[in-house]
Order: structure tokens, then C-alpha cells, then sequence
């Protein structure tokens, strides 16, 4: 088994609204090891989203240990939460969030550019561009793709910077059969050809299917 590149054990946190506090999180454990395929499933409000957000350095713990890529995301400041999206995660999500104004290759060509990358044309990553089927469509804008070649896209702006995880939220959530099937696809080669960890939440079984291992969560719990 590799070593567990993400590593959480009795994590929690608490939101305050008002004088009420909500329990999203209520000592959760878990290992993913480097190279993983790991879907996590459960019903809305179950604290699957927040789970995702504390691993991305979206939002920080209330308490618990977090170590994601060998760093403790529960003692990071601000800024080394944003060095951590920028370095260790990359992040794919339901709505394909591309500049609308920006052909897929500068949408791609901006989230290299924040990280401090200079170029798209490494090997790995040209080879992660044929796996994705839209080389030959890097100069048209959003609006000329089809909901299938935007998130595939979206998957190559996220891994442009060879993230150590990559962290799906619901990816096929709006797209239709075919094209959900072709992304997942694409997401379990990214897996198996390059290695990427991937930690997808999804409430699809037939989507956590393709990963290696489901776990669900139901009240801010992990459930057998």
C-alpha cells in the first residue's frame, strides 16, 4: 500500500450562525494513499462538501489533523492555504467556471501562469491533453465547445501544474449520459496512466463506481 498522501483523523468543524453552531464535521478519519481513485458519497448535508473544502485549503479545520501532501493544512495561515491550492491541489467542479472570453488553451495557459508555470508543452502534460481528447480544440472559447470538451477543459486547466491530488465535486453533474461516461472515463485514465490521486465526491453510484474505493458519509460522519 503507498504511503497515504492524505491523512485526517478526528477532524471537525463548526459553523456559527448567529448564536447557533453547526456540526458539518464530527470526527471524521481517513487515509487516502498516493495514486488513489477515491469516491466519496453521501446525501446533501452529510459533510462531504465540507470535507472536500478543508482537503483543497478552501476553508480551515474547527480542530482534528489534516495533512494533505505531507503539509498540515490545520495550522496553514491564509496565505499557505493558497499556496497549497496553487501547488498541491487541483480542483474540478460541476460548473466548468471557464473565462468565457478565453479559448480553452488561455484558460489553460492562466492557471499555469498563477502558479508560476511557464509553458503547456512538458510531456506529461501533452501526453494528459491527448488522454483528454481536446488538443485539437484549444482555440475555441466556451461557447463553441460542447458541455463534454468544456469539462474535459476544466480537467486539464486543474492538472496543468501536475498536482499531487486532484478533487472532483460532482464532475458529470451537468452533463448527460455519454459525456458523463467519457469524462469518468477519462478521469479513471488520469488515474491508472499518470498516477493522479483523485478524491471525487459524487452521489452517482454508477459514478463511484469507477474508483478504486467508496466512502460514504452521512451527518458529518463516516459510514460503513
Amino acid at each position: 500500500m503507498s504511503e497515504a498522501i492524505i491523512q485526517i483523523e478526528g477532524l471537525r468543524k463548526v459553523y456559527r450562525v448567529g448564536s447557533v453552531e453547526i456540526e458539518a464535521l464530527r470526527g471524521v478519519d481517513l487515509e487516502v494513499p498516493s495514486g488513489e481513485f477515491l469516491a466519496l458519497v453521501g446525501p446533501s448535508g452529510s459533510g462531504k462538501s465540507t470535507l472536500f473544502h478543508i482537503v483543497g485549503g478552501l476553508t480551515p479545520p474547527t480542530s482534528g489533523r489534516v495533512r494533505v501532501g505531507g503539509q498540515d493544512v490545520a495550522r496553514m495561515s491564509d496565505a499557505q492555504r493558497t499556496r497549497l491550492r496553487k501547488t498541491t491541489v487541483g480542483f474540478v467542479f460541476q460548473k466548468f467556471n471557464l473565462l468565457p472570453n478565453l479559448t480553452a488553451r488561455d484558460n489553460i495557459a492562466l492557471a499555469a501562469h498563477i502558479s508560476g508555470k511557464t509553458g503547456l508543452g512538458d510531456a506529461q502534460f501533452r501526453q494528459a491533453l491527448e488522454m483528454l481528447g481536446i488538443d485539437g480544440r484549444l482555440d475555441h472559447k466556451p461557447s463553441a465547445l460542447s458541455g463534454g470538451e468544456q469539462q474535459r477543459v476544466a480537467i486539464a486547466r486543474a492538472i496543468v501544474n501536475h498536482p499531487a491530488i486532484l478533487l472532483a465535486d460532482e464532475p458529470t453533474g451537468n452533463l448527460d449520459s455519454e459525456n458523463s461516461v467519457i469524462v469518468l472515463g477519462l478521469l479513471r485514465d488520469l488515474n491508472e496512466r499518470l498516477g493522479q490521486t483523485i478524491l471525487m465526491i459524487t452521489h452517482n453510484p454508477e459514478a463511484a463506481a469507477y474508483g478504486h474505493r467508496t466512502v460514504r458519509m452521512r451527518d458529518g460522519r463516516m459510514v460503513t
